[in-house]
């Protein structure tokens, strides 16, 4: 989903004439000329962030669905009372769904609504909530809660990297998985050269959704300038699919922290 995405600075998203300058009537009015540009950049900032802060804010409602979800299915047993009637099929059928429904979006994002987008983002949400609940039989509330606290923290700095960073991830494209699993082995080897296999996965991950968290931060806002000027429903619906991305991110993060 993020080959097509690259941002080409140079394009105007909200069309080519709704700044356009005519000098008889800015003179008419007693404006100077230069104001015209200042105005077209500053509401093009005000769109772009208005856009980026849609995608974080659903990403965020997403969030808390989860952890809702996950409370409530841990509570009541529901998971593993659908383990224990459906065995294996129990186990896995919740990921079948989350895997159906983020393919479903990503093909169909351009065609359907954005009503049914941003339910079909929660629903996502709600059902990672229900699969995650797990996570309450294997740790205690004390890690689980330092282990939220430091994704949180990590996060947010890896997205303000991105958004303010002069290197532009983009063009690294597919080769950025890999080379935060290159630098995640260096490490590895350095620092860590007794642990356990468990310890190594949860390290490279931890890595690679870092990577993938100032990439997507960019690609946020490529997204954005790229589909601004197709009306606000487009918009929308770009945003489920940036507050998608920044979901995954944003759990995998936590689940390689927890380990």
């Amino acid at each position: 989903p993020y080959g097509q995405n690259q941002y080409n600075p140079n394009q105007n998203p909200y069309g080519q004439n709704q700044y356009q300058y005519t000098p008889q009537n800015m003179y008419a009015q007693g404006a100077p000329a230069a104001t015209i540009p200042a105005q077209a950049t500053y509401s093009y900032e005000r769109a772009e962030h208005a856009s980026v802060t849609r995608a974080y804010g659903e990403m965020t409602i997403g969030l808390l669905v989860t952890a809702a979800v996950a409370i409530l299915t841990q509570a009541t047993g529901a998971y593993i009372a659908l383990i224990q009637s459906l065995g294996v099929i129990g186990a896995w059928a919740p990921f079948v769904v989350e895997i159906v429904i983020a393919i479903y979006l990503g093909a169909r994002i351009e065609k359907i609504k954005p009503s049914t987008a941003r339910v079909m983002f929660y629903v996502y949400a709600a059902i990672m909530g229900f699969s995650l609940s797990t996570i309450f039989m294997a740790y205690d509330l004390g890690t689980i809660g330092i282990s939220l606290a430091l994704c949180a923290g990590f996060f947010f700095a890896l997205t303000m990297l991105g958004m303010t960073t002069k290197v532009n991830m983009l063009k690294a494209g597919p080769m950025v998985g890999l080379i935060v699993l290159i630098v995640a082995e260096v490490l590895l080897m350095i620092f860590a050269p007794g642990q356990t296999m468990l310890m190594v996965i949860s390290a490279i991950g931890l890595v690679l959704f870092a990577g993938m968290t100032v990439y997507d931060a960019q690609a946020t806002r490529a997204l954005f300038a790229q589909y601004a000027g197709q009306g606000e429903d487009m918009v929308k619906k770009v945003s489920i699919i940036c507050a998608l991305n920044l979901y995954l991110d944003f759990i995998n993060m936590f689940l390689y922290i927890l380990q």
